[in-house]
């Protein structure tokens, strides 16, 4: 695994772009800046163990490098669940394909170019965003978080997970705080994790838990709550009701 040495350099990109310098690093920095990654992942696999049906669609939207969705076939083959990942980024996809043929995966699991924001499919039984929502305007988060309601089959699944605010003052410098210490333990120097959050500023829009609980009630799913927080890193499962037509 590629060791992300980004920004360290001078000439790093003054705006994050998810190209093909970020792909060959981009295990390296979820491990070393997403808190708990992998226990998220865990987490995920038994929600999606205890709910879903065999046979079910399963959908991983910003897909990336293919960690979440590949970690998902290896651990759910039971269940014979069809996965797509999903990204707009060419060079994330690449390292998606080559990781998932690494394991013998490439015939369980269909890597799409699109635009997640247009994406057309339907009867999905589960919807993973994985720190990918926060990336979108926030305008238009609501009328998208409403389309994925429509495209999920009553009783299915949305997960999200996403950095997040408080809207308490002392308790958000106190996280951010505690944020940067665990960088600086995975090695993140202070030059370079400032100049990722310059970055990162205007590009990763977060919002507070409640603000995004919000949202997916008002898209129409039910049963939304918070299945993991690490201090301003949160893990949000919805559900959509049984019963409910594709225009709730």
């Amino acid at each position: 695994m590629a060791r992300d040495e980004i920004f360290k350099k001078e000439d790093a990109s003054r705006e994050f772009q998810f190209d093909g310098k970020v792909a060959d690093v981009f295990d390296d920095m979820l491990n070393r800046s997403v808190p708990c990654y992998r226990m998220v992942i865990e987490m995920l696999t038994a929600l999606l163990e205890k709910f879903l049906r065999n046979g079910d669609l399963v959908y991983d939207l910003g897909c990336s490098t293919g960690e979440t969705v590949i970690e998902l076939a290896r651990h759910l083959d039971r269940l014979d669940l069809k996965f797509t990942g999903i990204d707009n980024s060419p060079a994330m996809l690449n390292k998606a394909r080559h990781k998932a043929e690494m394991y013998s995966l490439a015939d369980r699991i269909d890597f799409r170019q699109a635009d997640i924001i247009d994406l057309d499919f339907s009867g999905a039984g589960a919807v993973i965003m994985n720190y990918t929502l926060q990336f979108i305007r926030p305008p238009r988060r609501r009328e998208f978080l409403a389309d994925l309601h429509g495209k999920i089959r009553p009783g299915g699944l949305l997960i999200l997970s996403e950095k997040v605010l408080c809207h308490d003052p002392e308790l958000n410098r106190a996280y951010i705080d505690f944020y940067l210490d665990f960088k600086r333990r995975n090695g993140y120097s202070e030059t370079e994790i400032s100049r990722k959050r310059e970055a990162l500023e205007n590009v990763l829009i977060p919002f507070s838990i409640k603000e995004n609980l919000d949202l997916l009630t008002e898209a129409g799913f039910t049963s939304c709550k918070t299945f993991f927080q690490w201090f301003n890193f949160a893990s949000l499962v919805a559900v959509k009701r049984q019963g409910t037509d594709d225009h709730a």
